[in-house]
């Protein structure tokens, strides 16, 4: 699976990218709230505006979001391995999740749009932001292309 391929999988969404740097580089970008509107392929993601630097397992970090209107979301990271996995949820309870595996020459990046334990999944399915969300994981992996060069 590669950047320009998404897979839906029931209620999941994941694509993966391999980058030319290594998992603790990687996850020093993904893991500070401040500089997501870096690789965020949605466009929504406007700028960090609580949280700490580097995330940890259960820190909280709000966002400015855009999606036709300008709002703001709450976050708790619900899923933390250092420099190997970190995931978070918003108060819909779907998970956003970055696995990163070392590979030769650099790192794979999986992200993964989780929303089989939220209770609005009908919702996302019916409203196919699903679908929306495997374009946005395609746009990130290629921003992280950009950012950190490819194998």
């Amino acid at each position: 699976m590669s950047s320009d391929h998404a897979v839906i999988d029931g209620r999941t969404v994941t694509a993966s990218a391999v980058v030319a740097a290594p998992p603790a580089e990687v996850f020093a970008l993904i893991a500070n709230p401040h500089r997501h509107h870096e690789f965020d392929g949605s466009g929504t993601v406007q700028a960090a505006v609580s949280g700490p630097e580097r995330l940890g397992m259960g820190d909280r970090f709000g966002m400015k979001m855009k999606i036709k209107l300008p709002y703001r979301i709450t976050n708790r990271v619900v899923e933390f391995e250092q420099d190997r996995l970190i995931g978070w949820c918003h108060p819909a309870r779907a998970i956003w999740r970055y696995e990163l595996e070392p590979v030769e020459g650099g790192t794979r990046i999986t992200e993964t749009f989780d929303f089989r334990n939220s209770p609005v999944a009908k919702g996302i399915e019916l409203a196919g932001m699903h679908r929306g969300n495997a374009k946005s994981i395609r746009d990130t992996l290629r921003r992280l292309q950009q950012i950190f060069g490819t194998v």
